[in-house]
């Protein structure tokens, strides 16, 4: 049974044009995901979406110097894609970059690698449980800090935002994976008075 529904599968996909084959092949492996004991991981189940259905954000912090990217474009020459882009599905059915926006970025501006994927990029999803703005920056940030990246600058204006989105010093503890001290300085770095509007400081110093 099962070897022929693999024969079958074969045959199915052999008469199929290049476009209708991926189609194809990303409905059999969202078909397997859903039966699969791994379904609520996200690695679970890889698609391959075309590259303008894809979206980078506008709030990455992560710099990647001239020499790693020289290092990550020879990797996706010499070994191709070993790690999908993690991607959130928006109301409009494009994908919106949580992480892996300089493989996207690489592989859209070096014509060796477009023609090597066909203009399609691997995808992962995150669940849709919560799309936010504030949890899909939540998400890049624990993505580039997992591999100790991430722009002082640009983190600042991310721990900003979030607070004013209403997410309090605790929660971006706790989200981001940082201390209390960490975030008093990113935000100090910002300079802005209204983020420590709401914050207690010590009244005991004295004027000598």
């Amino acid at each position: 049974m099962q070897q022929r529904l693999i024969e079958q599968m074969h045959l199915y996909l052999q008469t199929l044009a290049l476009e209708e084959k991926i189609e194809a092949l990303n409905q059999f492996r969202q078909a397997l995901h859903e039966e699969s004991p791994f379904h609520n991981q996200p690695i679970d189940c890889v698609l391959w979406v075309k590259e303008e259905d894809i979206l980078p954000n506008d709030y990455n912090p992560n710099n990647m110097a001239p020499q790693e990217k020289r290092l990550l474009t020879k990797s996706l020459e010499t070994d191709g894609f070993t790690q999908p882009i993690v991607v959130v599905e928006n109301k409009d059915h494009h994908f919106e970059i949580v992480d892996g926006f300089h493989r996207y970025l690489l592989s859209q501006s070096k014509s060796t690698l477009k023609n090597r994927y066909h203009g399609y990029l691997p995808v992962t999803q995150l669940e849709k449980k919560d799309s936010s703005l504030p949890s899909r920056m939540a998400a890049t940030i624990r993505h580039n800090r997992a591999r100790g990246r991430h722009q002082i600058s640009a983190m600042s204006e991310i721990v900003r935002e979030l607070s004013q989105l209403g997410w309090s010093d605790e929660k971006m503890g706790q989200e981001l994976g940082m201390d209390a001290d960490e975030i008093l300085r990113l935000k100090q770095i910002n300079g802005l008075c209204e983020m420590f509007s709401n914050r207690q400081f010590s009244q005991a110093w004295t004027v000598k």
